[in-house]
């Protein structure tokens, strides 16, 4: 009865969502754009959005089977369409979540275009491939078979474990260099959402954290570990990233190794500069190397300074 119950609940949210899904809303335009901001807080709020479209696209395609290109067009601006986007085989919670998840990225990306000019989307990889070499980067071994984040909704939350934080660590390190109060609101806003999206992963992840992820043998505490560890590796400026479980040491207070947040010793978020998230989402560990999610460099000024191209 309850089973039903929460289906037809599912059932009602994705019909009223339906307009959006559809991508006739014409509340998605992006109407205003700000340029009394000084360029240092410009190039502080262009740079993320390679992460929120980067967010949009992965959270569109595996919820929906679809993109920006038909959920919100008119945002990318004419950019490339992503890479191996596909609808991922999610049970009916994890595919409301993810969904709304979706059109919170869009809702990002929006804002920020409504405050500065921004770029087109920039060409991204969201391919089975991309995620299984991530995968054996953190692994230090080929995992047979090939990790698949849209197999199921288990492997989708793992490799959604892989995202999000990199943004909210950057919005950390983003807002004590920002001049205006203006793009001190944006950013604490896109924060705030960002967090709670990180966290709801969290602890979808922590409460299978024993769970073997099949077929390997793994459990779901190592995946997010390893993750964490290499992010900690290729980003090159120590320890900013922290599996579900730790040693009780560094967990809260030292007292747990439960860590369902990651924190430093204050249990404060650690904030990232952006080369230390290029290295990341690049997967080369190299800002001046692109790969990874964004094959053929980010977008944005800071980025595009270190692929050597001029404005």
């Amino acid at each position: 009865m309850l089973a039903n119950f929460t289906s037809a609940i599912f059932t009602s949210l994705l019909l009223l969502s339906s307009p959006f899904i559809s991508g006739d809303n014409k509340e998605l335009s992006v109407k205003t754009q700000n340029p009394s901001l000084p360029r240092s807080d410009v190039d502080l709020l262009e740079f993320p959005l390679n992460l929120e479209f980067l967010e949009a696209e992965f959270f569109l395609w595996g919820s929906l089977g679809h993109g920006l290109d038909k959920a919100a067009p008119n945002l990318t601006d004419g950019g490339l369409p992503p890479i191996g986007g596909k609808k991922a085989n999610l049970d009916p919670l994890t595919h409301d979540i993810i969904m709304q998840f979706a059109f919170q990225e869009v809702g990002h990306i929006r804002a920020i275009k409504k405050t500065i000019k921004g770029f087109p989307r920039p060409l991204i990889d969201i391919s089975p491939g991309n995620f299984a070499k991530l995968m054996d980067m953190a692994f230090k071994q080929k995992l047979n078979p090939s990790f698949d984040p849209y197999a199921n909704e288990l492997n989708y939350l793992l490799a959604s474990y892989v995202i999000p934080y990199v943004g909210l660590t950057g919005y950390v390190g983003a807002n004590p260099k920002l001049q205006t109060a203006q793009a001190k609101r944006l950013v604490a806003g896109l924060l705030g959402v960002e967090s709670a999206q990180d966290a709801v992963i969290h602890g979808l992840l922590y409460e299978r954290a024993l769970q073997k992820v099949e077929p390997y043998d793994i459990t779901v505490a190592e995946f997010t570990g390893r993750i964490s560890n290499l992010r900690n590796k290729i980003g090159r400026q120590g320890v900013k990233d922290e599996g579900l479980v730790v040693p009780p040491v560094f967990g809260p207070e030292g007292r747990t190794p439960g860590n369902v947040i990651a924190g430093d010793a204050d249990s404060l978020s650690y904030d990232r500069t952006p080369e230390e998230i290029l290295r990341i989402v690049y997967s080369t560990g190299n800002e001046h190397t692109p790969g990874g999610f964004f094959p053929e460099c980010a977008d944005g000024r800071i980025a595009r300074s270190y692929c050597g191209w001029k404005d």
